[in-house]
């Protein structure tokens, strides 16, 4: 297998394994930037992430009486960029037409 096809697999495992653990992680405005930089720790520790930023839309929240909301893919905007050999993918996890859509923006 090329570094190409590598590099775009691990992106999109990434994305998809990031999406699949943080949705329904309590959170509330004010805790949005903490678990913002949890995750990209987190993802940042796996192999061959060169970057990654995440974003979350809090004007989607409804908050309970508690005060807090629940993670949903809808929410997050994330871009990440992985490297195998001489290959960089760059990918993203964003809401498009009312969905969390997952794609590969470039390759090099």
């Amino acid at each position: 297998m090329n570094d190409q096809v590598l590099a775009a697999f691990e992106a999109g495992i990434k994305l998809g394994a990031l999406y699949h653990q943080w949705v329904g992680t309590p959170v509330s405005p004010d805790t949005a930037l903490s678990v913002e930089i949890a995750i990209e720790n987190a993802v940042g520790l796996q192999p061959f992430v060169e970057e990654i930023t995440v974003k979350i839309d809090t004007s989607l929240m409804v908050l309970n009486s508690f005060g807090y909301s629940e993670l949903a893919g809808k929410m997050f905007d994330v871009r990440i960029t992985t490297k195998v050999g001489d290959a960089t993918c760059r990918a993203e996890l964003s809401l498009e037409n009312d969905y969390p859509m997952m794609k590969i923006q470039e390759m090099e």
